[in-house]
């Protein structure tokens, strides 16, 4: 259960009123009066709702479809523009909740009085949880009209969607103007239910209006209030009702750092740990470029021993290697070939002073082109490729030119 301070705003200089409800509608204390800055010492951390005047604020009802709050916001002043003497640029324009026959509480004030109530209650150190209009401290109760006397304000609803205030007239004479009196009135209006609040000076200054009305109705009940009028409009908003003005521009800013600060070390904790898998991650995809560029370079480096006349840039080495296996033959030909090459490999890395010109494959057999410095070399590399016991290497021919041979070698498996 919610408990709440309710200070009823007088006009600029004059005290205000202030009593503590909570949200079942009951009182809590007694009501007290003075400045707002005392007031404020009141408070003791609880929500503060604060009552403003009813004459400076339109109170009406509309039907209106829609369901969204932003559109309902933006729509409000092309509906009841009309209706305004004023620019609906200076208005402040909120709602409330719909009513039982569906149509939507509204409340109007000028934006320049709305800053003054602002103003007036932060310079005093309070800083309201909701600002109600006071009439909707008048409990709407269907099938009843309902009046609160308060010294010259007299506040009015109709138990559905009508509520007013007005100034300086008799009970009698509001309902008059409310169409609830007069010779226009029929026979429903004229059976109508009758409550009234006020104090115990008003009912016995207003005792020939009651006796008057009850003439006119189907019946009046006066009550006198054991508390004042602010206590008896605080318990009523203080459980809810209302149409709340702290709306739009002058909404409650969320302080999204006080929903965040109970979580600070966890996520700082969190932000931490993926940063760290982040440079982890970076520094694993950065080893993992320099791998993937060293095997393109080696395996660059055998292709061109093999096919030394193709200088392309190989893109897919899978595809590579695949499309050679095709062109080597059968299926037992890679294991042949690519065995020999080792070998070939390893002869070559003992004789560097050899080159190969080119290597052609045919049905088990390997035929190499190579340059050397001499027939010794030549004779080196066919027989460190013979002392493996599985290939037998055979020198096929020799050229001298210049001062370099050009031999031809054939390899293949021993026994074949």
């Amino acid at each position: 259960m919610s408990e709440f301070v309710v200070i009823r705003l007088a006009a600029e200089g004059l005290p205000v009123q202030w009593v503590a409800a909570d949200s079942s509608g009951a009182l809590r204390t007694r009501m007290s009066t003075g400045s707002l800055e005392q007031a404020a010492h009141e408070v003791a951390g609880r929500n503060v709702i604060v009552l403003v005047p009813s004459m400076d604020v339109l109170t009406t009802t509309v039907k209106m479809p829609i369901r969204s709050v932003s559109k309902i916001r933006a729509a409000l002043p092309f509906a009841l523009e009309e209706d305004l003497a004023d620019d609906v640029d200076d208005l402040h324009f909120a709602s409330g909740p719909r009513r039982d026959g569906g149509r939507l509480q509204v409340a109007v004030v000028s934006a320049a009085t709305m800053d003054a109530w602002l103003l007036r209650l932060r310079n005093a150190g309070i800083e309201p949880y909701k600002m109600v209009p006071e009439i909707y401290g008048l409990a709407s109760i269907p099938n009843s009209l309902s009046l609160l006397v308060d010294g010259a304000t007299v506040m009015y609803n109709d138990g559905a969607d009508t509520e007013f205030v007005m100034q300086d007239l008799k009970p009698s004479d509001l309902l008059v103007a409310a169409g609830q009196l007069g010779d226009d009135t029929d026979e429903e209006d004229a059976a109508a239910h009758l409550l009234v609040f006020c104090d115990e000076a008003k009912e016995q200054e207003l005792s020939h209006d009651w006796v008057a009305l009850r003439h006119e109705l189907g019946s009046v009940d006066v009550n006198v209030l054991r508390d004042s009028v602010t206590a008896k409009l605080a318990v009523t908003v203080a459980s809810g009702t209302g149409v709340n003005l702290l709306q739009g521009a002058y909404g409650k800013k969320a302080e999204y750092s006080l929903w965040f600060r109970p979580w600070k070390t966890a996520a700082a904790l969190l932000l931490g740990a993926l940063l760290l898998g982040m440079v982890s991650k970076g520094a694993d995809y950065r080893r993992l470029v320099n791998e993937d560029a060293a095997l393109r370079a080696q395996f660059a480096s055998v292709y061109q021993s093999i096919r030394p006349g193709d200088a392309r840039e190989i893109l897919d080495p899978a595809n590579t290697v695949q499309s050679l296996r095709r062109g080597l033959g059968p299926s037992a030909g890679p294991q042949v070939f690519l065995p020999s090459m080792a070998e070939l490999s390893a002869a070559l890395a003992a004789n560097s002073t050899a080159s190969i010109d080119g290597i052609s494959y045919r049905a088990g057999v390997i035929d190499i082109r190579l340059t050397t410095p001499d027939v010794a070399t030549l004779d080196n590399i066919e027989k460190a490729i013979s002392a493996s016991g599985r290939f037998a290497a055979s020198i096929q021919s020799t050229d001298q030119i210049a001062d370099k041979i050009s031999g031809r070698l054939q390899i293949r498996e021993s026994g074949s």
